[in-house]
Protein backbone atom coordinates (compact mmCIF):
# COMPACT_ATOMS: atom_id res chain seq x y z
CA UNK A 1 0.00 0.00 0.00
CA UNK A 2 2.76 2.32 1.09
CA UNK A 3 4.03 1.64 -2.89
CA UNK A 4 0.87 2.67 -4.01
CA UNK A 5 0.82 5.63 -2.30
CA UNK A 6 4.16 6.75 -3.09
CA UNK A 7 4.03 6.40 -6.79
CA UNK A 8 0.50 9.23 -6.33
CA UNK A 9 -2.34 6.12 -5.97
CA UNK A 10 -4.35 9.04 -4.43
CA UNK A 11 -4.38 10.18 -7.05
CA UNK A 12 -5.54 7.44 -8.99
CA UNK A 13 -8.27 6.70 -6.65
CA UNK A 14 -9.59 10.50 -6.57
CA UNK A 15 -9.69 10.34 -10.53
CA UNK A 16 -11.25 7.01 -10.92
CA UNK A 17 -13.63 8.29 -8.49
CA UNK A 18 -14.73 11.68 -10.62
CA UNK A 19 -14.72 9.50 -13.71
CA UNK A 20 -17.49 6.90 -11.74
CA UNK A 21 -19.56 10.12 -10.59
CA UNK A 22 -19.36 11.23 -14.50
CA UNK A 23 -20.79 8.26 -16.02
CA UNK A 24 -23.60 7.11 -13.13
CA UNK A 25 -25.06 11.06 -13.23
CA UNK A 26 -25.02 11.12 -16.63
CA UNK A 27 -27.55 7.66 -16.67
CA UNK A 28 -29.41 8.84 -13.39
CA UNK A 29 -30.10 13.08 -14.78
CA UNK A 30 -29.94 12.48 -18.16
CA UNK A 31 -31.14 15.62 -19.94
CA UNK A 32 -35.05 15.32 -21.75
CA UNK A 33 -33.82 15.84 -24.56
CA UNK A 34 -34.43 19.54 -25.29
CA UNK A 35 -30.82 19.84 -26.85
CA UNK A 36 -30.10 17.58 -29.57
CA UNK A 37 -27.17 19.82 -30.99
CA UNK A 38 -25.23 18.36 -28.11
CA UNK A 39 -24.99 14.58 -29.40
CA UNK A 40 -22.62 15.46 -32.25
CA UNK A 41 -20.29 17.12 -30.33
CA UNK A 42 -20.38 14.68 -27.18
CA UNK A 43 -20.32 11.83 -29.87
CA UNK A 44 -17.07 13.58 -31.60
CA UNK A 45 -15.55 14.25 -28.07
CA UNK A 46 -16.10 10.78 -27.22
CA UNK A 47 -14.77 9.64 -30.33
CA UNK A 48 -11.47 11.81 -30.53
CA UNK A 49 -11.13 10.34 -26.58
CA UNK A 50 -10.59 6.69 -27.83
CA UNK A 51 -8.44 7.72 -30.52
CA UNK A 52 -6.09 9.83 -28.41
CA UNK A 53 -5.99 7.27 -25.97
CA UNK A 54 -5.17 4.17 -27.86
CA UNK A 55 -2.72 6.34 -30.11
CA UNK A 56 -1.19 7.29 -25.97
CA UNK A 57 -1.30 3.83 -24.26
CA UNK A 58 0.17 2.60 -27.38
CA UNK A 59 3.45 4.61 -27.85
CA UNK A 60 3.93 4.13 -23.85
CA UNK A 61 3.99 0.34 -24.83
CA UNK A 62 5.70 -1.39 -21.36
CA UNK A 63 5.85 2.04 -19.73
CA UNK A 64 1.46 2.54 -19.36
CA UNK A 65 0.95 2.66 -15.57
CA UNK A 66 -2.22 4.51 -13.94
CA UNK A 67 0.20 5.73 -11.21
CA UNK A 68 1.16 9.46 -11.83
CA UNK A 69 5.16 8.55 -10.72
CA UNK A 70 7.27 6.79 -13.74
CA UNK A 71 8.88 4.07 -12.83
CA UNK A 72 12.60 3.38 -12.17
CA UNK A 73 14.36 2.50 -15.38
CA UNK A 74 11.94 3.78 -18.19
CA UNK A 75 12.49 6.09 -20.94
CA UNK A 76 10.68 9.18 -21.78
CA UNK A 77 8.54 8.77 -24.99
CA UNK A 78 8.66 12.11 -27.06
CA UNK A 79 7.52 10.76 -30.65
CA UNK A 80 4.23 9.72 -31.80
CA UNK A 81 1.33 11.52 -30.08
CA UNK A 82 3.85 12.35 -27.17
CA UNK A 83 5.37 14.84 -30.01
CA UNK A 84 2.56 17.19 -30.10
CA UNK A 85 0.96 16.52 -26.38
CA UNK A 86 2.37 15.41 -23.29
CA UNK A 87 -0.91 13.93 -21.70
CA UNK A 88 -2.89 12.04 -24.26
CA UNK A 89 -3.96 9.40 -22.01
CA UNK A 90 -5.93 12.85 -19.86
CA UNK A 91 -6.58 14.55 -22.60
CA UNK A 92 -8.23 11.22 -23.69
CA UNK A 93 -10.30 11.04 -20.01
CA UNK A 94 -11.45 15.13 -20.22
CA UNK A 95 -12.94 14.43 -23.81
CA UNK A 96 -14.26 10.97 -23.30
CA UNK A 97 -16.03 12.63 -19.67
CA UNK A 98 -17.47 15.78 -21.41
CA UNK A 99 -18.33 13.44 -24.81
CA UNK A 100 -20.45 11.86 -22.31
CA UNK A 101 -22.18 14.17 -20.37
CA UNK A 102 -23.20 16.41 -23.44
CA UNK A 103 -24.24 12.65 -25.12
CA UNK A 104 -26.94 12.10 -22.11
CA UNK A 105 -27.57 15.97 -22.13
CA UNK A 106 -27.00 15.44 -18.57
CA UNK A 107 -25.70 19.06 -16.31
CA UNK A 108 -24.60 17.31 -13.26
CA UNK A 109 -22.02 14.75 -15.03
CA UNK A 110 -20.82 18.20 -17.23
CA UNK A 111 -20.16 20.02 -14.02
CA UNK A 112 -18.38 16.38 -12.14
CA UNK A 113 -17.18 16.34 -15.97
CA UNK A 114 -15.08 20.00 -15.13
CA UNK A 115 -13.91 19.49 -12.08
CA UNK A 116 -12.34 16.44 -13.55
CA UNK A 117 -10.68 18.40 -16.38
CA UNK A 118 -9.08 20.67 -13.23
CA UNK A 119 -8.04 17.96 -11.49
CA UNK A 120 -6.53 15.93 -14.29
CA UNK A 121 -4.78 19.53 -14.65
CA UNK A 122 -3.56 19.85 -11.56
CA UNK A 123 -2.30 15.69 -11.53
CA UNK A 124 -0.28 16.16 -14.12
CA UNK A 125 1.58 19.27 -12.76
CA UNK A 126 2.47 16.85 -9.81
CA UNK A 127 3.01 14.17 -12.40
CA UNK A 128 5.60 16.64 -14.22
CA UNK A 129 7.46 17.49 -10.86
CA UNK A 130 8.49 13.75 -10.99
CA UNK A 131 9.04 12.98 -14.34
CA UNK A 132 11.73 16.15 -14.20
CA UNK A 133 13.30 14.64 -10.92
CA UNK A 134 13.77 11.20 -13.31
CA UNK A 135 14.44 13.09 -16.66
CA UNK A 136 16.84 15.68 -17.03
CA UNK A 137 15.33 16.18 -20.60
CA UNK A 138 11.96 16.42 -19.86
CA UNK A 139 11.84 20.68 -19.12
CA UNK A 140 12.75 21.19 -22.50
CA UNK A 141 10.56 18.90 -23.89
CA UNK A 142 7.41 20.65 -21.78
CA UNK A 143 8.58 24.03 -23.19
CA UNK A 144 7.95 22.39 -27.10
CA UNK A 145 4.89 20.89 -26.66
CA UNK A 146 1.45 21.78 -24.80
CA UNK A 147 -0.20 19.77 -21.72
CA UNK A 148 -3.71 18.58 -23.37
CA UNK A 149 -4.17 20.57 -26.64
CA UNK A 150 -1.93 20.64 -29.41
CA UNK A 151 -0.70 23.99 -29.85
CA UNK A 152 -2.79 25.76 -27.33
CA UNK A 153 -2.63 24.11 -23.90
Amino acid sequence: MAGFLHRGGAWVVGQATLMLAVIVLALRFRGDGRWPGMFVPGTVLLGLSGIVGLLGAVRLGRGLTPLPRPRPGMRLVQNGIYAVIRHPLYTSVMAGALGWALIWQSWPALLVGLVLLLFLDLKSRREERWLCEQFPEYAEYARRVRRFIPWVY
